[in-house]
């Protein structure tokens, strides 16, 4: 069995299985792991979102923004942005199994030898706390009415740096947005949510999330994607980055948990 975990496909299904061909990955015996954001942007959201959920439990995933944007939108919660690519999900007539089993999902594995997240884990979180407030998450998310309440307060940049002390649900959307939207934060786990500055151009009083040197999670491998401009160059030891901007006419990256070997696939 080998273990494979891809980037953010956000809707692109075609390079996604020109990759899987290309590892012969065979469901009935290897596992696909994807880091978040499987819908949005790209043009087949909807085929992707099938073609995941027929892999049965040869597919794990986590939680990326673009996903939890489109539970919140089919709620009603915020319309479509101009640019989203949702439409089909919503009038499928298969939209309510996809969008449970989507909610279903979680905000971090915690693999044993790595941790899997859609964006990055703060510096003053240790491994311990963040698997525990991923566990969090994951009950609000199977609750219908913590669900609800989640989701109506999901959009917004504050709180900005976590507090033990925090309540619910701005609690939630703290937790959801170190998770799944991070890229900036200052030493102290302040986040920064405004910029699109590439890693080596950071705010004043910011760094990327992964360059703080005493993150707790630093002896830790996490494997994460969410950052497109990072490119998926090396950003340091025991990292992972996956986002090599499909979508944005960049290749789709696939590691080979088992090997350590990265495999690309350009869209045509």
């Amino acid at each position: 069995m080998t273990t494979y975990v891809v980037g953010d496909i956000q809707g692109c299904l075609l390079p996604l299985q020109q990759l899987l061909d290309k590892v012969a990955f065979d469901p009935a015996e290897d596992q696909l792991w994807s880091v978040g954001d499987i819908v949005n942007r790209g043009p087949q959201s909807l085929e992707v979102m099938r073609f995941c959920l027929r892999l049965g439990n040869a597919f794990r995933m986590v939680l990326g923004n673009h996903d939890l944007h489109l539970l919140a939108v089919a709620r009603g919660i915020r319309p479509p942005h101009r640019a989203d690519t949702l439409d089909d999900i919503l009038a499928a007539p298969d939209r309510e199994e996809l969008l449970h089993w989507l909610q279903t999902q979680p905000l971090l594995l915690d693999t044993g030898g790595h941790l899997l997240v859609h964006a990055g884990i703060p510096p003053q979180w240790s491994r311990e706390q963040a698997v525990a407030l991923a566990e969090e998450m994951r009950l609000v998310l199977s609750d219908t009415a913590m669900a609800d309440d989640f989701f109506q307060v999901m959009y917004g940049n504050a709180p900005d740096c976590w507090s033990d002390s925090l309540a619910p649900p701005l609690r939630w959307r703290l937790i959801t947005n170190y998770f799944t939207r991070m890229r900036f934060c200052s030493a102290a786990g302040r986040l920064e949510l405004a910029s699109k500055a590439p890693p080596d151009q950071p705010p004043a009083g910011y760094a990327p999330w992964y360059s703080h040197p005493d993150r707790l999670t630093r002896t830790s491998n996490i494997i994460f994607g969410h950052w497109a401009a990072l490119q998926g160059k090396p950003c340091g030891p025991r990292l992972f980055p996956l986002d090599t901007g499909c979508v944005w006419g960049g290749p789709l990256r696939l590691l080979n948990l088992d090997s350590g070997d990265y495999h690309h696939q350009l869209p045509d």
